[in-house]
């Protein structure tokens, strides 16, 4: 074996120096990367031993890493409550059937504006962001949806609001930027039609962005309860975040109003539903979010551009 002259051996060192001092940047990037997810899955993890805890311990400080005094009464009393059942069919079903409505609204409307050869198209593109910052507000809103007869009615939540300006310009950014124009022109070629190649050619190249606005509307959906608040009056037609919210209200009133041992159980059951609450509430929505999340990351960077 020969011997290296300084020249390689100076090299050679100064690449080992290299590769050690990235070696030694990559861990202290993992380090601060731990910090952030323990610092930001915390208040998760806490709730969810919350509510499997003792209130008392809960309101004495004394949860912080694993459940004390574990007990199920917080969900035995809130699976009282049989109209959450309903208030979960009502919820599935207005963030099935908005999701598809939304898809198909913000999506048509974004590859429409994608579209060069759309006349009008920078009219409708600033029609569409002057929304964002200018509308009618509550009561011109709720006087439209009542005159349109869907006050109290399964379609107020589904299709009012179903347009979102913001999807619509990350989408048009999507088509703009990753469906190239030269496939049109040979699907033209070829004698397709404008449906055809929106429905053969871009939807299925479309997977990501469709899976990213997929999860925000349906999220929204999920989460929606002030639509409801406003334009439903019948019981049965509540979302189970309008349900979860009245019966929280009613236990904090009913411990409020009443005195002595009563008041004490009354205000023990409501302390231990808070937590109980915001796991029902949201632990289905987040079984989504597995199945999406490796398209998120295009979705995001798609986001941070916007044109």
């Amino acid at each position: 074996m020969g011997t290296l002259t300084p020249a390689v051996k100076e090299n050679t060192g100064r690449i080992k120096n290299n590769r050690s001092s990235d070696t030694v940047m990559e861990y202290v990037m993992y380090a601060i990367a731990v910090v952030f997810l323990v610092i930001l899955m915390y208040p998760l993890y806490f709730i969810v031993i919350a509510s499997f805890s003792d209130p008392s311990a809960v309101a004495g400080g004394q949860v912080w890493l694993f459940p004390k005094g574990f007990t199920l009464d917080g969900y035995k009393e809130l699976l009282k409550h049989q109209n959450i059942w309903i208030g979960y069919r009502n919820t599935i079903l207005y963030t099935a059937v908005g999701t598809i409505i939304g898809l198909a609204v913000n999506i048509s409307a974004a590859y429409a504006l994608s579209r060069k050869d759309l006349a009008g198209r920078k009219f409708l593109s600033l029609f569409f962001i002057f929304t964002m910052f200018f509308n009618g507000g509550l009561i011109p809103t709720f006087l439209t949806i009542r005159d349109l007869h869907m006050y109290d009615t399964f379609l107020v939540m589904v299709l009012p609001f179903s347009v979102g300006v913001y999807n619509i310009i990350v989408a048009r950014t999507f088509f703009q930027t990753s469906i190239p124009g030269d496939l049109w022109e040979a699907a033209q070629i070829d004698g397709c039609g404008n449906l055809r190649y929106f429905a053969l050619v871009v939807l299925p190249l479309s997977k990501a962005i469709i899976a990213v606005l997929g999860l925000w509307i349906a999220v929204g959906h999920w989460n929606s309860y002030f639509n409801a608040l406003i334009y439903l009056k019948n019981p049965d037609l509540h979302p189970l975040q309008l349900i979860l919210r009245n019966i929280l209200i009613t236990n904090q009133m009913q411990s409020g109003m009443g005195t002595g041992e009563a008041a004490q159980i009354a205000l023990r059951l409501a302390n231990m539903m808070r937590y109980s609450v915001i796991i029902v509430a949201t632990v289905p929505i987040m079984c989504v979010y597995p199945f999406v999340q490796k398209y998120f990351n295009q979705g995001v960077m798609i986001g941070a551009v916007k044109e």
